[in-house]
């Protein structure tokens, strides 16, 4: 019964009825191993307790009063989330395309308090940063901007990865305020950049009096086995955006600053009416328990060497296979040719993936995940590869 939904997405033929951990069950019954967690959503797989209760408790409580009054959960989530990051202070929104608007929006005030009439922000080729009309600008990909000119204005595009090239950006232009980057770039395929280009990026920036702007809205939230994707090398953001994790499946969305930029917005200069909300806050204080409780940065990083290293044994001399790469649980199996076709048969085999930038398939599971379940999903996925590549 999709016929009055506005058609986005190309669905699958399957709808979920519950969840557990890194399972999913269909109406009819059957049992998924989730290997997509709602695309890096549900960090603490489905139906957490924790989550459950916090979310349970709240909602009997108070839902909702708006950002015109104190929201105390609010504070403590902004103060905790600054913790972890070593920013100074927060806003909450609903989604990482909010988050990234309200980075760019702090750039260009940030921009215009020192006096740039037309402040340029720095983006990097093959990025994704959200479908809004800024964010899509931002967006390194011609697909997803195509018909829904005129973007806009604002942004300079650079290679990825490719300091050099940034550098030489530099030395043509005086009107850029801010560098907008990915730390592991994913919707273009988990792509992650050579040691030490975050870090040179954190160098340019102090030289160039810019802000570095850390997209961390899927490598977020301990994805990666770090806080931020980020914290693998000396480059602290001076605005960091997340999401997707932050709440296992409530949207939030959150815009971190440090130094002077964190003091730039005044009332009346940016708003969101849900952001933050009680409930919204209670379920991210949950989920940032429970990674500190149970220790999942480092399990998500034991995890994704067990499903990159077991992915690797079992697909090993199959030439169709170009790499496989992880960062954490950011991970990718790239072929030599389209593999679309993928995430059918991996249904069919009841694993739920993901295939970005035509030939990657992209492997983003809880941190919850079990170690026989991490074995089951390299075994399902090295079967549906061989089948894929044997027919071909």
């Amino acid at each position: 019964m999709t016929e009055h939904l506005m058609s986005t997405y190309a669905r699958l033929p399957v709808a979920f009825a519950r969840g557990e951990g890194a399972w999913l069950w269909d109406n009819e019954g059957n049992a998924y191993l989730d290997a997509l967690s709602g695309i890096a959503v549900c960090g603490l797989g489905h139906a957490h307790p924790e989550v459950t209760e916090a979310i349970t408790r709240q909602a009997a409580r108070l839902l909702h009063t708006s950002n015109l009054y104190r929201v105390p959960l609010q504070e403590e989530l902004a103060e905790r989330l600054c913790g972890v990051t070593g920013m100074d202070s927060a806003f909450f929104c609903n989604s990482g395309a909010e988050a990234n608007e309200t980075a760019i929006k702090l750039a260009r005030l940030h921009g215009h308090r020192r006096d740039v009439s037309n402040p340029q922000i720095v983006v990097a080729e093959g990025a994704f940063h959200g479908r809004t009309i800024a964010t899509l600008t931002a967006t390194g990909s011609r697909r997803v901007q195509a018909g829904f000119e005129p973007l806009a204005p604002g942004f300079v595009r650079a290679p990825w990865a490719d300091a050099d090239a940034l550098a030489e950006v530099a030395r043509r232009r005086n009107d850029i305020v801010a560098v907008l980057v990915e730390p592991v770039q994913g919707e273009s395929g988990i792509r992650i950049p050579p040691r030490g280009y975050l870090a040179d990026l954190r160098r340019l920036c102090d030289e160039r009096g810019w802000l570095l702007m850390m997209d961390e809205v899927q490598s977020g939230n301990g994805r990666t086995g770090r806080w931020l994707a980020s914290q693998y090398e000396d480059a602290m953001p001076d605005v960091v955006t997340l999401a997707k994790g932050l709440a296992n499946g409530v949207p939030i969305g959150a815009c971190l600053a440090r130094g002077p930029v964190a003091e730039e917005f005044r009332p009346g200069n940016h708003g969101s009416t849900f952001g933050g909300n009680p409930l919204a806050s209670a379920a991210a204080l949950a989920v940032l328990r429970t990674i500190e409780r149970d220790r999942l940065l480092a399990r998500a990083k034991e995890l994704g060497e067990r499903i990159a290293g077991g992915l690797g044994r079992a697909l090993e001399g199959l030439d169709a296979v170009r790499e496989i790469r992880h960062r954490g649980l950011m991970l990718a199996l790239e072929l030599d040719r389209p593999c679309g076709e993928l995430v059918q048969r991996a249904l069919d085999e009841r694993l739920l993936i993901n295939v970005t930038a035509e030939r990657v398939v992209r492997l983003l599971p809880p941190l919850v995940l079990g170690d026989a379940d991490a074995d089951q999903l390299v075994d399902r996925l090295a079967r549906v590869i061989r089948g894929f590549v044997g027919q071909q």
